[in-house]
């Protein structure tokens, strides 16, 4: 295992803390990235004592003739509003990097990044979360609405695909 329901708890907790000392007095757009951040928005959002909006959105890819466009469904009204975006995993941040443009373009007064796990050593672009919960190195997490592509994301901690696959054998 390499996150604990334990850990998990703690560290969402601590993040919430610092989202509410960042945003007091303020109304805060939460959008959140299908569908690895549902659990994490979730229970971060439960501890935030500012008025919270929120919404989920998913990215859709298009590759044409080596070109990756990047749609996101529902798009968001963000004009003059506070966003915090929130994403189960940052890895490239490429995506990530697109959407944070993309809601300032649409009028958005600041975005925020929250993410529960961040994957530095993959990352493609220059995307430094504003907060994060843990640094990860292994190629596939499952666990806590991280999954492939459906399971495994119920499970209330935090494993590497290996090491969830050798815990059900025993």
């Amino acid at each position: 295992m390499v996150v604990t329901e334990e850990q998990i708890a703690k560290r969402v907790r601590e993040m919430a803390r610092q989202i509410c000392d960042d945003y007091r007095g303020r109304n805060l757009y939460v959008v959140c990235v299908m569908e690895n951040g549902f659990m994490f928005m979730a229970d971060l959002v439960r501890q935030l004592d500012s008025p919270v909006i929120c919404q989920f959105i998913r990215p859709d890819f298009n590759d044409r003739g080596g070109t990756t466009e990047i749609f996101f469904s529902p798009e968001p009204d963000v004009k003059g509003m506070d966003v915090l975006l929130i994403e189960g995993l940052v890895d490239s941040g490429v995506t990530t990097e697109f959407l944070v443009r993309n809601l300032l373009s649409r009028g958005a007064a600041s975005v925020k990044l929250a993410t529960l796990l961040d994957r530095q050593a993959a990352r493609r672009v220059s995307l430094q979360p504003d907060y994060f919960g843990f640094l990860v190195d292994d190629s596939f997490m499952m666990g806590y609405g991280l999954g492939s592509p459906d399971l495994g994301r119920n499970l209330p901690y935090i494993a590497t695909f290996r090491e969830q696959s050798q815990a059900q054998q025993v």
